[in-house]
């Protein structure tokens, strides 16, 4: 297999970010008078969009409810994007590590696209990755195989030339749906049984470089 493209998902793969959504989270509910929820909660919540975090967070609440909370948690979110957020061990140096093989790079999230660019900015990995792709950029986002479909074409690149990380069933049903291989990140956000059918799993990011296709990419 030559890798020609490395689609990586955003939150619980290339960065931390589960402080900070608590925090925008618990600012939300406080607002609602509602009590505030763990790490561990809020866990849960992430990986469908802010939408569905809101709404999972609010149950019962009305459809006015939900866009207000939705609007305060996203203002907060981008106020104190990376104020705890950072990037998973390794994540620079293979990155760096992968730039040096033939493969282009990529982002796909189902976090609002300038959030995503904003973080990744900050974080000084926004210089990897030719394309980013947020919840907002296309109609469909992740388990969707869209976005992945559009990064195929826009790169030239064939479905068994790319790769997809991520660490959500999200992210795996998005690869296999496109048809690539699937790397399933453990360390993420994602249960061990939402990565059973990736092609591979890895523990920590810079077991990525290892895998038996890059390996051979860069002898």
């Amino acid at each position: 297999m030559q890798v020609k493209l490395l689609i990586f998902d955003l939150d619980g793969t290339l960065i931390d970010s589960l402080a900070d959504l608590t925090d925008a989270t618990n600012h939300m509910l406080g607002l609602f008078g509602r009590p505030g929820l763990t790490a561990a909660d809020v866990r849960l919540l992430v990986g469908q969009g802010a939408r569905r975090l809101v709404e999972g967070a609010l149950p019962g609440a009305d459809a006015d409810e939900v866009e207000r909370g939705l609007a305060e948690f996203l203002a907060y979110n981008e106020d104190h994007i990376a104020d705890r957020t950072v990037l998973y061990p390794g994540v620079m140096a293979t990155l760096e590590r992968l730039r040096g093989t033939a493969a282009a790079m990529a982002v796909v999230s189902n976090k609002n696209v300038l959030l995503c660019r904003k973080i990744l900015d900050i974080l000084g990995i926004g210089g990897y990755f030719g394309a980013v792709l947020g919840a907002d950029s296309l109609p469909f986002r992740k388990p969707s195989p869209e976005p992945l479909h559009k990064l195929l074409s826009d790169f030239g690149a064939a479905a068994g030339e790319t790769v997809m990380v991520g660490d959500s069933i999200n992210d795996i049903a998005a690869g296999k749906g496109a048809g690539v291989t699937t790397v399933g990140c453990t360390f993420g956000y994602g249960e061990p049984d939402e990565l059973t059918n990736a092609d591979y799993r890895i523990d920590s990011f810079p077991e990525l470089a290892g895998l038996p296709f890059f390996s051979r990419v860069q002898r």
